[in-house]
């Protein structure tokens, strides 16, 4: 639900303090939203799409499907007689190692004419996605002065999630910036995860329980020091404890809408601190479980982003998060889910990712075929991280974009085939040693995502029949660029 209007009344101390923010970040924000205004608009101006179905009907591509053919053939043909004994004189040798090399950048430039568009839109996407982490560390600034002397959950610096922060994108339009925003306790208490034994929804989800902790000095609390834990009847704060449990908690558990309706007021408290926001207005979208809002420009274009909140695990890279599944009917305001996503994203972009890979290509060409089929996108790229892990990143380079994706398909073909895919975090003693997970998680039993269609033998039906189609339609489509 939207949230309700909220007052921008502020006392003295605190408006002149935000005055000083204000004027020293305006300016680079502003800049800093044109830039990411322009990328944006670069996004809509060039689809690959169109483009290599353009490119691909026109009559000189059916021939040069039907000379690709040859060419490979002479290329095999050339490669064993390279490794036959040389009889012949230097220089045929030398035309022949030519021609070799002439066949071969054929072929490559051949992927290249497929990809090239990919490799724009890769490339494009990460620049618009750095633009936006740093334009919503700035509002994270600025909250964080606002709720300065105030007893609030305290904000951590936004963690971008997501396809559009991993490198690929399976949309060419109506891209949404995702931002995972990490909450801490407030002083003088703690967030305590607690387990939902029960297992009646999808995913593993978590309780938060807000607990007070000990701040005194010693062991003994003396003199003015004080803490909720052993002064629980002191009168100091006590109005900001009891707004903070009436307006974010319920049963002293941490409440999933009300604290994405307490982000929502404070999104739009801090925007207006920005001489930017007469200009570019920010206009808030509908949601119960995260924050969703818009920024218009003058030209009207439009910037999507959606925030939502955790709580980190440990040390670790996983997060109970206020995502919920996607196959939830009801899922209660205080149940809170398990989610890789921050160990995602440092897979793709700080271990699996070297210059020159070619994974994130193969990424964008199989999401974007997935529409209408059985297989979501979560479902192919936990197939890729797979064969990343298994595969040297040599292995991934341009030269081998084709093989590549002829693995993709046999591998999604084989897991469809045994009602098998695992996730790939749990269970997996492949995860590499820089992600780091909480204690169990690589001992722990598989999950399998595709369980249900061990259970539904309709659904393991249809999605042997969208698998065979979703193998000709990427066929067709290196072929004739027909989906």
């Amino acid at each position: 639900m939207a949230p309700q209007p909220v007052s921008d009344a502020l006392d003295e101390v605190t408006r002149q303090r935000l005055k000083q923010t204000e004027l020293q970040l305006s300016l680079e924000t502003t800049q800093l939203m044109e830039q990411l205004e322009q990328t944006h608009q670069g996004q809509y101006g060039f689809a690959w799409g169109a483009m290599l179905l353009h490119g691909l009907q026109h009559w000189q591509f059916w021939v040069a499907a039907a000379v690709l053919v040859l060419l490979l053939g002479l290329l095999w043909w050339l490669r064993k007689r390279s490794r036959e004994p040389d009889h012949s004189s230097g220089e045929e040798s030398s035309s022949s190692n030519n021609e070799q090399a002439k066949v071969e950048n054929e072929g490559y430039d051949f992927v290249g004419f497929l990809d090239k568009h990919i490799q724009w839109q890769v490339q494009n996407l990460a620049s618009q996605s750095e633009m936006a982490k740093k334009l919503m560390d700035r509002f994270v600034l600025i909250s964080q002065k606002i709720l300065a002397e105030s007893f609030s959950p305290v904000l951590q610096p936004a963690i971008g999630v997501g396809s559009s922060f991993e490198g690929w994108n399976p949309c060419e339009k109506d891209i949404t910036h995702r931002m995972l925003v990490p909450l801490k306790a407030p002083q003088g208490y703690s967030f305590h995860l607690e387990p939902d034994t029960a297992q009646e929804l999808p995913g593993r989800g978590f309780r938060i329980r807000v607990q007070p902790e000990c701040t005194c000095s010693g062991e003994e609390p003396t003199g003015d020091v004080l803490c909720f834990l052993h002064h629980p009847e002191q009168e100091w704060r006590s109005d900001e404890v009891t707004n903070f449990f009436d307006h974010l908690c319920t049963d002293h558990y941490l409440d999933v809408e009300k604290t994405a309706c307490w982000f929502c007021h404070l999104m739009v408290s801090a925007w207006s601190f920005f001489l930017l926001s007469r200009s570019q207005p920010l206009v808030m979208l509908p949601s119960r479980r995260s924050c969703k809002f818009e920024v218009r420009n003058c030209r009207q274009k439009i910037l999507t982003f959606e925030l939502i909140f955790g709580v980190q695990q440990g040390d670790s890279d996983i997060f109970v998060t206020s995502e919920t599944s996607p196959d939830a009917v009801f899922t209660p305001s205080t149940m809170w889910f398990e989610s890789c996503a921050v160990a995602e994203v440092k897979f793709f972009r700080h271990v699996a990712w070297k210059p020159g890979s070619y994974h994130l290509h193969c990424l964008h060409l199989c999401t974007r075929i997935l529409l209408g089929y059985s297989f979501s996108t979560y479902i192919m790229k936990t197939v890729v991280m797979h064969l990343m892990a298994s595969t040297p990143q040599s292995g991934w380079r341009r030269r081998h974009f084709l093989m590549r994706l002829g693995e993709i398909m046999r591998y999604l073909g084989h897991c469809v085939e045994e009602r098998c895919l695992n996730h790939f975090f749990f269970g997996n003693e492949n995860v590499p040693e820089e992600i780091v997970l909480p204690p169990g998680f690589r001992e722990a039993e598989p999950l399998n995502l595709f369980q249900h269609l061990v259970e539904d033998i309709a659904a393991y039906a249809k999605a042997l029949r969208d698998f065979d189609k979703l193998k000709d339609k990427l066929a067709r489509l290196l072929i004739y660029g027909k989906r």
